[in-house]
This record gives C-alpha cells, structure tokens and sequence, in this order.
C-alpha cells in the first residue's frame, strides 16, 4: 500500500543545492503529481573579477515575452550568453536563467590568480561547493533557475529557527499577528540578518514571475536545522513546504537492508534506480578523504565504498552514509531523461582538489559543460514511493480488517495491584506549583470568534500575571461546539505564539453537549510549566508535506517534552541534573496520509467498504512514529476519539439507542485490539530475527555486534541527544515489574464526541509518553477502590472503580528522589442521572496515592488535567472555572466495550 499522489497538484519551487538531496526531493514531488515551475539557489558572492553578482548595479532594461514568466539576471557572472537582459522590473533582487538558450558558463572557467584563494564559504544552512556548475541546470533540465547572493551570517546557531527578535520584556509580543504570525512586512536582509533570510527575496521574486507558484521543496533528511528554516520562510511567504525525504532511513524498505550500510543504503538504491547520477565533490570526515572525490554515491560500487569506509562512525539515525552530517557532499550531474535532457561533463582535467585543513577536501570544478544524451540512455526515473503503513502496522490493519475481534484478547493479560513488589514508598505529595492546569471556558457572545478572542486575551493576562512566556504552555486541548468554526477559532489561537515549537494539541468538538454543560462555544484546557528554565524544553514541530508523519501546519507541535526533573525544587533539579528522564505530550493523530494530507480513499460515508481499520492503523502508526523520533518508551495511557455514530442524537426509542450504542462498543474493542496489537505485534523483519531463531543466511549476533565487516550503523549510538539510535516503543526494559513486563499494556478509553478535524473517523491522544528512562525505572500499578455513590446512579451505593498509576523519576541508593505519578480513575456507569465524578475522583486519587506515600492536608485538591465526562451524568454548569478541564462526551468506554461513567486523569509530583 503505497502513499498515492494527490489529485490536484502543486506549483513547486525547488531549492537546489546541486547536490543528490534536493534534486532526488524535486524527482519525489513530481512523482506525487506536482509541477515544477522554478529552482532556486543560492551562492557565494563571488570575487570582484568576475563583476557584480547580482543587482548592485543596473544594466539596461529590456522586455522579455510573458510567455517565459522569466527575466535573466542583471550582471550576474554565470548568465548564459544569447542576449537575454533584466525585465519586468529595475529593481530585481534575484537572478534568472532560462533554457533553451545556447552559451558558455561565464564564471566557470578557470581565472589566473583567483583560482590559488578558492575557498568554499561552508555555510551551515547552503551547500555552496560547486556553486560555478549550477547556472547548466537550467539548460540541463528546461526548467528556469533562479539565483541569488547569500547575505549575512548563521546568527542563529541552534536546531530551531525564529524570524522574530526575542523579547524576555514582553512575553506576550506577538499579539495582533495573524495566524501564521507573520506581520506581514518583507523582514529587511542585509548583513546582520540570518543567512536564512536570504531566500526571502529571491522567492519573492519568483513568485512575482510565476503565480502559480504555492509551493516549495528542499532536500531535508534529517536535518531539523535545515527543515525548520525553509519552513519558516515557506510559511510566511504562504509556500507549502514539501519534504518527501525526511526521515527516509525510517521509513518501509522493499526488502531485506543492506547488512553493511543499514537502512541509510535504501535512499542511495533508489536514486540509482532512479536513474540519478551524483558525484562527492566535497569530503570533511575522518572515515573519508580526497580518493573519495568523483565517487558516484548513486551506484553500488559508491554505496558500498562509502559504507565501509563509515561503518565505525555514528549510527543508522545520524544518516552518515546519505552525507547527513555533512560528511561528503555531492554534484548531480545526470538524471532521468525526464527531468534532464542533457548531462552534464566535468572533464578530469578540470577537476581541481583544494584541501582545506583537518580533513577537508573539495574540487574545483571549471569549464564544465553540458551534452546531448541518446535516446536510450539513462531512461530510469522510477521514483519509489514509501509504502504506506511499516511491516507491523501492516499486521495490525490485518487483524483489525478480520471478521470478528477476539473478546478474550481485550482484557489485561497480567494484573498489578497495591502490594506489587515494586510499588514504592514515595515521600511527601507536593502541590503541584510548577505543573499546573488551567482552564478557560468562552462566555456565551454574539460569535466564537468574539468568545475565542476573550479566552485569548485571558491566557495572555495570566501569562503577565505570572511573567511567563507562551512558551511556557505544553499542551492544549481545545473543545469545540461546532467543528466548523475550526479555521475562525485557529487563527486566533495562533496569535499567542510566535517562537518555534508551539504547545502540542487536541481538538474535537463535543456538540450541544458543551453548550448545555457550560453555555459556550468553546473552551481551551492548557497544561502550564511555571518554572521552565533555557533549553529545558524541547520540540518536534514539522511542517513540511513527507511520507513520515502528518505535517503539522496550524501554531501546535507534534510533540513538546520536559525532563522529570524540572518538576523539583532547584535543589533535587541540581541534584538530578545528569538524568535525561522527560514527560512528552504529543498531538492528537488523525489518519491523514502524510504525503497528501488527505484522508484515505474510501473514507468517505458513501464508500461500501469499512474505512475504520484502516484509518485506526494510519493514525496509530503517526502516533508510534512521533513517539519513537521523541524517544518515548511507555504510554502513560490513551484515548481514542470517535466521532458520533449519526450527526445528531438517536431519537427516543431504545431499539435505534441501542443501536447507536452496539457501534460505539464495537469501535471501542476495535480500537483496543489495534492498541493491544501496536505493543505486542512483531510483524518487522529485523524484530523476527532478535527474538526468533538466529538468521542463518545473514551474520549472527555475534558478528553484528564484534565483526567490523557487520557492524551496522544501527547498532551504534548517536542521535542529536547522543541516545541509541535504534529505539523500540514500547520498551519493556524500563518496566519495574516483571509481571507487567509480560504482557500489560497502557490504560486505554474510548470517548464519542461530535465530530472530529477534517471528517476524520478517529483521533488518537496518548496523555504521556514517558522517554528517556532508565532500565526498570517506569512503576505501574492498578487497584481497586470502594467510592460511594459511582456510576452516576446518586443512591448512595458503594461500588468499586479502577485506579491505573504509572511512577516515573529517578532516585538514589536511598530510595529517595522526585517522582512524577499520573493516576486514572476510570468510574464504570451505573444508568443514574447523577454528578460527572469529579470530587468522587479525587477522593479516590487521594487514597491510591496515600498508598504510595504521605498525602498530607497541603496537597489540596488534586488538580485534574483532563476528565471526560458522560454527558448524561453530566450536571449543567459544571465545567464553569477552576483548574482542569472537562470534555462531556456522548459517551464512553473502555477497552472491552464497556460503558464508562468519567474517566479524570491526575498528575502528581512526590519529592
């Protein structure tokens, strides 16, 4: 099943670098049935000799056909000859080469005495190496390549990228800018900005050439760096930024890996099916040096002498073999005849190496040139698309797409309670003053833009009230009445962010369930850091279309994590400063293809066949993959949104009630047997060969680990954070108790809303993912406590509901340290018209917890982050104030298809 390419294309402009990257990033958009209507580039001003570079002076001006939507560039060095002159306009900040016009390369033949001082500019955001080549690409390709001088510096050095001045006086600047947060002014470019800023004009000026143009592509793999400075500009420019490569090594492979190479090896196979033609012009690693230059990485023979040369050098993730920490870089010379008509030739006398110091070495590439190539040659320009759904989750949609659900299979396989061995004595409970909920719910207006507006200026009043940053909100759960007053409400809540990295998010709409219970249109629920400190934060927010993940346009992040031990005092935040342990709150998933941002064929109400399995598989796959790339080991537990069996409430008569409510019970054993089977399911054939018998046709264990001809990128270290490369979810090894270790899986619920974003048939939301912990150092416990009065029916009755704890934190010889504890309380529903569970729930938090320490009377009421509700247990007015937030629901259940009363979910802090 392969990612299909959407109907109605794109106007793409592609960012070329010369190397592999970009020109195989602009083969896989044409491949997804987009156009490319432009390249673009950017250079290294180039010596005085050569004259100016682009339009520091201004030569005459003369018409071209609009036909061509091009202009030439104004003095610019590598224009090929054939009488082409500025048009349009006098004041053009970009550099323009058409085809189909015959001449030399000015520029890129060899100069006396300037060739003996030839540097390369090594940028951190461009490839400038064999920049005197990339005016040929125009004639090569027949598409017109736009150029433009690289102005300032890289003045921002971390991962992220923001184009706004940071204020720590106004934590709240960015009011009154529009959703995407851009103030609509061009951000002047001149020496002092960010060396990003300089595609701003160049692209500005091609979409004044070509306005058809909504679109940009760039070669980005896994380079956050990279990836969220197109974006940035993309975005303010209203450019979809597409990204076909990222995360590529990651993704599904048509057959067994290379067992040198790794899955890094697959990218190189395809663009040699493909027909591509790359060459090493640069090399700046310690695994590589200067007979590595001219290397075809687009061939075996390349990709094999490069996998053997790197093979003691980072890890499968870290990309070495692809150049993705920069050690190589490449020239594409030749592609598929499809997208190049002629090659082009660098003779070898013309092939210069320059050695730059530790390592580093480049050519010097002159009187390059192109050539007519024969009909036969080089057909190629088969571009592989990923397959949709990774080998386990293929199994997963299998069994879902099975007639019948094995009942037997839904329960727990393995029950912990409060006297497991491994429930620890925790300390003292703490208020909870760094981590805090906070809730506002829209008083009734005359529109939800003028409620969304009013709950906005409220998060912005008590940011100031507590000197805090925007940045300091987590996560968000937004409730709707109506999901069609989505697009209003997103742009106002996108003017509360400006800095990269927005909270996290959820949004459903609940119907007249949420104006009943609170007499609004919406209500936003915010968890709140109050104490973060730099560089604690962390963010995975991708934008760009690719086939990893659902790219996430809109101001939320598709996941923000926090270490454990900012929760604590500075003096336990000192102390345990050296653990990586982190909380990480992810986006609600939908099943969206990512490659389209559409949903699935079929998912349409008019389709015969069944789109649920499907959609459950693709939306919990977007979910393992996010939690994977954050390094999350274990769910805390989850959630599974659908929207309501029929568009309005069942009429009275019990016959179409039950009904309705047979659906939901079958969507809930549904999607908890997709949940059981993501944490059991071992479908992927490098986990068959772990645990199964050893492979004997491939090298053993032994040989992985020790053989220096099999030791495998993936068997090493690396990461941006230095973490193992290769990480698995979930990871078993880090549960304390051996029971549960056997065969537990996260707490999971149902909840029947309205409806959910884009028509989607189900959202997944997992309330933490827990990352980064050490072997047995996640605590999971599940007891049964008497509550008087449960399951709504107010009589009194004293009946038994379940409490799930899942203790993380890190603590000393002692036994001793901070500990985070999140405890559900899951109440089942008993048919009454009684309360939603709310003080009941926090009474029964409170002694499960005194089971694990001191709850003393400074705990207070237990803050809880969410509690979904019943909406007919419901009372009116109850969602009004407080911290915490209320989602009411049509209904809800849990995993065996039972009907659920409130489930509260409770986060605590024990030092």
């Amino acid at each position: 099943m392969s990612s299909a390419a959407q109907p109605d294309g794109l106007g793409v402009i592609a960012l070329v670098s010369g190397g592999k990257d970009s020109f195989f990033s602009l083969m896989h958009c044409r491949a997804n049935g987009h156009r490319i209507v432009a390249l673009a580039n950017l250079h290294p001003a180039l010596p005085q000799k050569h004259g100016p570079s682009d339009d520091t002076s201004q030569p005459p001006v003369a018409t071209i056909s609009a036909a061509s939507a091009a202009v030439s560039a104004p003095g610019l060095e590598s224009t090929p000859g054939g009488g082409l002159r500025q048009g349009l306009d006098q004041d053009l900040s970009h550099a323009a080469i058409l085809p189909d016009h015959e001449g030399g390369v000015s520029g890129n033949e060899v100069v006396p005495g300037l060739d003996e001082d030839e540097h390369d500019l090594n940028s951190f955001m461009y490839q400038t190496v064999g920049h005197q080549v990339i005016p040929l690409y125009a004639e090569a390709t027949g598409i017109p390549l736009y150029r433009r001088v690289i102005t300032g510096g890289p003045t921002q050095h971390g991962k992220e990228y923001s184009h706004y001045p940071r204020s720590t006086a106004n934590p709240n600047a960015s009011a009154g800018r529009d959703a995407r947060g851009d103030t609509g002014d061009t951000v002047p470019v001149n020496e002092d900005s960010d060396e990003t800023e300089s595609m701003i004009p160049l692209l500005q000026a091609i979409k004044k050439a070509h306005p058809e143009a909504n679109a940009i592509c760039a070669g980005a793999i896994l380079s956050t760096y990279q990836r969220t400075r197109v974006e940035s500009v993309a975005t303010r420019l209203g450019l979809t930024p597409l990204a076909y490569l990222w995360k590529f090594p990651v993704l599904p492979t048509p057959g067994p890996l290379d067992p040198i190479a790794g899955s890094d090896a697959q990218l190189l196979d395809d663009m040699a099916a493909a027909g591509v033609e790359a060459r090493i012009i640069k090399v700046a690693s310690g695994g590589l040096d200067d007979a590595f230059l001219w290397t075809n990485v687009a061939s075996a023979a390349g990709k094999g002498r490069l996998a053997k040369a790197m093979r003691r050098f980072g890890a499968a993730e870290t990309g070495a073999v692809i150049g993705e920490g920069g050690e190589f870089e490449t020239l594409v010379l030749d592609g598929p005849s499809s997208l190049f008509r002629k090659r082009i030739v660098v003779p070898e006398e013309d092939r210069r190496v320059v050695r730059e110091g530790g390592g580093s070495a480049f050519l010097s590439l002159r009187n390059a040139r192109l050539e007519d190539k024969g009909d036969n040659e080089r057909s190629g320009g088969d571009v592989r698309i990923p397959d949709l759904l990774d080998s386990k989750f293929v199994g997963v949609l299998g069994a879902l797409s099975s007639p019948g659900i094995d009942e037997s299979s839904l329960g727990l396989e393995s029950s912990l309670n409060a006297g497991d061995e491994s429930s620890p004595q925790l300390g003292d409970l703490q208020p909870s003053k760094k981590l805090q909920q906070w809730s506002f719910v829209g008083a009734k207006s005359a529109s939800v833009e003028a409620e969304t507006r009013s709950i906005v200026e409220q998060i912005r009043e008590r940011l100031r009230q507590h000197y805090l940053p925007s940045a300091a909100i987590l996560s968000a759960t937004v409730v709707l009445r109506r999901m069609a007053d989505f697009p209003a409400v997103n742009s106002i809540y996108g003017t509360l962010f400006d800095a990269p990295n927005p909270p996290s998010r959820v949004t459903i709409s609940c119907g007249d369930a949420l104006s009943s219970a609170a007499g609004a249109n919406i209500a936003v629920y915010l968890t709140v850091h109050t104490a973060l400190q730099p560089n604690q934060r962390q963010g995975l927010h991708v934008q760009s279309r690719s086939y990893w993940a659902p790219a996430n346009i809109g101001p939320y992040s598709q996941a923000i994590s926090i270490p454990v031990a900012s929760l604590g005092s500075e003096a336990e935040e000192d102390a345990e400063a050296s653990s990586r342990l982190r909380l990480v709150s992810i986006a609600g998933q939908i099943p969206l293809i990512p490659a389209t941002m559409a949903l699935p064929p079929g998912s349409s109400s008019s389709s015969e066949e069944d789109p649920l399995p499907l959609q459950l598989t693709l939306s919990l796959q977007h979910l393992w993959r996010i939690g994977i790339e954050t390094g999350v080991q274990w769910w805390t537990s989850a959630v599974a949104y659908f929207p309501a069996a029929c568009s309005s409430p069942p009429p009275p008569g019990e016959g179409q009630k039950k009904k309705s409510q047979n659906q939901m019970a079958r969507k809930a054993r549904l999607a908890a047997k997709a949940w059981r089977m993501a944490h059991h399911h071992h479908l992927s054939t490098d986990d068959e060969e772990e645990e199964g018998e050893e492979d004997e046709t491939g090298p053993d264990l032994w040989d992985r680990k020790y053989n220096p001809l099999y030791m495998t990128f993936a068997s090493g270290g690396g990461g941006d954070d230095g973490e193992v490369a290769r990480r698995v979810l979930p990871d078993r090894s880090v549960l304390a108790s051996a029971s549960a270790s056997a065969g537990v899986v996260p707490p999971l619920f149902v909840a029947e809303v309205d409806e959910l974003p884009r028509g989607a048939g189900v959202e997944w939301h997992a309330h933490l993912g827990v990352a980064l912990a050490g072997e047995r150092g996640v605590v999971l416990r599940e007891v049964c406590l008497p509550v008087s009065g449960a399951g709504g029916g107010g009589d009194g009755r004293e009946e038994v509901v379940v409490v799930s704890q899942v203790i993380v934190g890190s603590c000393g010889g002692d036994g001793k340290g901070l500990r985070f504890v999140q405890t559900v309380v899951a109440e089942g529903f008993g048919g009454g018209g009684g309360g939603g569970g709310g003080d009941r729930h926090g009474q029964v938090a409170k002694m499960a917890l005194g089971q694990l320490g001191e709850v003393g009377a400074t705990a207070g009421e237990l803050a809880a982050v969410v509690r979904y509700v019943d909406a007919g247990v419901l009372r009116g007015g109850s969602m009004k104030g407080g911290e915490g937030g209320v989602v009411p629901c049509r209904s809800l259940w849990d995993g065996r298809g039972e009907r659920l009363a409130a489930v509260t979910v409770y986060q605590s802090v024990f030092h």
